[in-house]
């Protein structure tokens, strides 16, 4: 019996069995894909915390501190996009409900009702400082412990862009 590889049924049960054999091992690929979700968690609850801030700021400053805020939230945007894309070059599904972000996030969210434009500085702040830590042990973990060079890359150019990130915030509080 043939089959047909033009049939979308049969392409879908194709691309499904498939896994990446790209020098890593299945554990070490659901060990990276496990710390690339965990990381897509916190980076969508700071994408809504960012976005919550410059639909809210206000005061003598607006413009400015709207505009700010956008910029970083566009930035956060693309970030989102490369973490979803790398998991799924390493054969994993990123996670994409709003449960299992909040379910998998280290991040709070920000319940607060109108907060002082300083407080939205200091929280978006504290965030990125977090997740720059924690970004840190993870390229340790996939550079020493997995393995995994190319994930320690891309998680060190993510890194620096949350350190530069937590740098414009921090210029704002000084």
């Amino acid at each position: 019996m043939t089959t047909d590889l033009n049939k979308p049924e049969t392409q879908e049960k194709a691309v499904k069995n498939i896994k990446p054999n790209i020098g890593l091992e299945q554990d070490v690929l659901k060990q990276d894909n496990e710390l690339l979700n965990a990381y897509l968690a916190d980076l969508h609850v700071l994408y809504i915390k960012t976005r919550k801030y410059h639909w809210n700021v206000a005061g003598p400053s607006f413009k400015e501190y709207h505009e700010f805020f956008e910029e970083q939230y566009k930035e956060l945007e693309e970030i989102i996009d490369q973490v979803a894309e790398r998991i799924r070059t390493l054969g994993g599904k990123p996670l994409s409900t709003m449960a299992d972000f909040v379910g998998s996030t280290s991040l709070e969210e920000d319940h607060s009702g109108e907060v002082k434009t300083v407080n939205m500085f200091e929280r978006l702040l504290a965030d990125h400082e977090q997740i720059t830590r924690e970004l840190r042990e993870d390229v340790d973990k996939c550079d020493e412990e997995l393995k995994d060079a190319g994930t320690a890359d891309f998680l060190t150019g993510l890194m620096e862009a949350h350190e530069k990130m937590a740098w414009m915030l921090r210029k704002y509080l000084s």
